[in-house]
């Protein structure tokens, strides 16, 4: 697959032309030569986290959805004051509502031992009721403007593998080094700036380690996504990518709720000749996305589209390969919320490396899951279909 010069000459013309339709209002800058690393698992991840946590000499940044205040959580905490009383500026931006179960005592404790904390969002009538609805959905952490790590992992017990496999999350994460991980950086600066209602600013410079030029050789776009933006960059970087697909399209994603335009993508990829897989969860922590997603499946496998669903652990992934080449992997799901009211990370890596490892991966885990076929799915008692009817309707709002 990797060496069929003619996928790239059927992908272009599509690109392109997809490219013209949506007509971004800016179109992602490439950074190129950057080392990505991918972590399959939670230990690992949070091993290669805290060990760079424990190296970091000047900043650490960090902004995550939901942080627990369990074995993880609290070794999380003992790292960044030990951090700080060593000298280094430690901010943290955590997501107001994502939160609310972590007792306040735990951020109490980070602020009174020199962590710099900024709560995401915290409900006013003063923003209206609409602003209620925004989470901060980014899973982000920067050591000394060099490293970054991303992906879907909160900080908890259950994405860790600290828990019984039943209720562990199935994640990935990754790093990066070099020139992406300043305009990650950027983000975060801009991000605590606005909600501190302060004019955005690129300042912050000094706090800054100009990252290595010349890391790797994996090209990454950083695809930003908010609900102040004009239109959904996330969810065009989704159409964009599978309208790009010459001959393999794989996707695991755990809130499953795609809407028409990317059911369209999906199914005119296979219309193409593109084989389409997605891995989605047989378990849900919101059970109410299981009906949902599940309210699409009839259309998808009419199409031609495979559909695997996890059951050993609960799917937390979020990642999308195309041809082995191109992953789109970061904290947004193929769901409305991601799309238009969390603020989002995801990256772009075109590294056949890196894809590739993706793939094995993936390939792995849909070898294990049960296929969903149409027949049997279309057995579903009748009360079934009704709650899918039934929760479709409020399917934006979640």
């Amino acid at each position: 697959m990797r060496n069929n010069h003619f996928k790239h000459k059927k992908r272009l013309p599509r690109f392109i032309s997809l490219l013209e339709r949506l007509r971004p209002l800016e179109l992602p800058v490439t950074h190129r030569h950057n080392s990505v690393e991918l972590f399959h698992g939670g230990r690992q991840f949070f091993e290669a986290l805290f060990a760079a946590i424990r190296s970091a000499e000047q900043t650490i940044l960090l902004e995550y959805y939901l942080i627990h205040n369990d074995h993880l959580g609290i070794g999380l905490s003992r790292e960044l004051v030990a951090a700080v009383q060593r000298g280094v500026k430690v901010k943290l931006i955590y997501d107001y509502i994502g939160c609310l179960e972590t007792p306040a005592s735990y951020f109490k404790n980070l602020s009174k031992h020199g962590v710099k904390l900024l709560p995401f969002n915290i409900p006013s009538f003063k923003r209206g009721f609409y602003w209620f609805d925004k989470r901060d959905h980014r899973k982000m952490t920067i050591v000394d403007g060099a490293q970054a790590f991303l992906g879907g992992f909160n900080i908890g017990d259950e994405y860790a593998g600290c828990v019984a496999d039943k209720l562990s999350f199935r994640d990935l994460g990754f790093s990066i080094r070099g020139e992406a991980v300043s305009e990650l950086e950027t983000i975060f600066h801009e991000t605590w700036s606005v909600e501190q209602g302060k004019a955005v600013t690129r300042a912050d410079a000094e706090e800054k380690q100009k990252p290595c030029s010349k890391c790797g050789d994996a090209a990454v776009n950083i695809i930003s996504g908010g609900p102040r933006q004009r239109r959904s960059y996330i969810r065009e970087a989704f159409q964009v990518n599978i309208a790009s697909a010459a001959e393999e399209i794989l996707i695991a994603t755990p809130y499953f709720v795609p809407g028409p335009r990317i059911i369209r993508s999906l199914l005119r990829a296979v219309r193409r000749g593109v084989r389409v897989r997605l891995l989605l969860p047989a378990r849900s922590d919101v059970p109410l996305f299981l009906l949902l997603g599940r309210s699409s499946y009839a259309t998808l496998l009419r199409g031609g589209v495979e559909i695997y669903e996890l059951e050993r652990e609960i799917l937390h992934a979020k990642v999308m390969l195309i041809d082995e080449e191109r992953t789109v992997i970061g904290s947004a799901n193929l769901d409305q919320r991601s799309f238009h009211r969390n603020f989002e990370i995801n990256c772009l890596v075109d590294n056949v490396q890196f894809g590739g490892q993706i793939r094995v991966l993936l390939l792995e885990e849909i070898d294990a899951a049960r296929q969903i076929e149409l027949d049997v799915h279309e057995q579903r008692g009748l009360i079934i279909r009704m709650m899918e009817r039934v929760v479709s309707l409020f399917g934006w709002f979640l």
